[in-house]
């Protein structure tokens, strides 16, 4: 999991810098992942020749990734090839991870040194590395995964597609608001609790949304049929989809883990 480990972080961080969609984003996004991968490789000692070209060869499907996904974001086209670049990049690292090198370096030595919490006596820097990756692919890029796959289903248009340029128009996500900051924090809180061995707790986490929202979407169906010009169907539709996307994504994080 060496190399996909190190992808994941690179992937993190180039999602977190393009949030917002400004001018530029794709560009300083894929320049971001690629200094990052870089960085990785060096403070872990990944210098093999396997190891730089298996790594500088996922550079194209993090671009593919970030590239596609903003377009489906845009314009509500290409959807499909964004998940399934970030998905056969993740796939084609784990089905080759056999010939990566073990990670240590730099990395490994201050990990031995440290004495961090939560890692151990000898902690790997790979696993390490893996959890950090998945952390940060769980904040912004989940939220991304999310998106796609609710615009690829109909439950979400595409920013520009129902309000012109500037994008403005009812979407179901205007009637369940802080969706995108509770989305990341559910996730990070399952993936530490499940990583914490406290899987009930993060079972109870999954549970408590269903919850706390079904209360506010029965008071709008008994309000009205329609909010705002957005049917009562497509937001439940929305949330639906959206929450059990978000929870798939957490769950195989806390799965790649073990």
């Amino acid at each position: 999991m060496t190399w996909l480990a190190a992808w994941l972080v690179a992937v993190g961080v180039a999602d977190l810098v393009r949030v917002g969609a400004r001018p530029g984003a794709v560009v300083r996004a894929v320049a971001a992942g690629a200094a990052v991968l870089a960085v990785v490789v060096l403070l872990t000692g990944l210098t093999a020749p396997v190891d730089l070209v298996v790594l500088a060869a996922s550079v194209l499907p993090l671009a593919l990734w970030v590239r596609w996904s903003t377009q489906s974001g845009a314009t509500g086209t290409g959807h499909w090839p964004a998940l399934t670049s970030l998905a056969a990049g993740a796939v084609a690292l784990v089905a080759l991870g056999g010939w990566a090198s073990t990670a240590g370096g730099l990395l490994g030595r201050w990990l031995a040194w440290a004495d961090l919490p939560f890692v151990g006596a000898q902690p790997s820097p790979a696993h390490v590395l893996l959890v950090v990756g998945l952390l940060l692919v769980n904040l912004a890029t989940a939220n991304l995964v999310v998106r796609l796959v609710l615009v690829a289903v109909g439950a979400m248009r595409p920013v520009r597609e129902h309000g012109g340029a500037d994008g403005a128009g009812p979407q179901p996500s205007d009637q369940l608001r802080g969706g995108r900051l509770l989305g990341p924090m559910e996730r990070v809180l399952i993936l530490g609790l499940g990583l914490a061995g406290q899987i009930t707790a993060a079972g109870l986490v999954i549970a408590a949304k269903g919850l706390i929202r079904f209360p506010e979407l029965q008071a709008k169906r008994d309000d009205r049929s329609s909010i705002d010009g957005v049917g009562i169907d497509a937001v439940t539709e929305y949330f639906l989809v959206g929450s059990f996307v978000s929870w798939l994504v957490a769950l195989a994080s806390l799965a790649l883990t073990h």
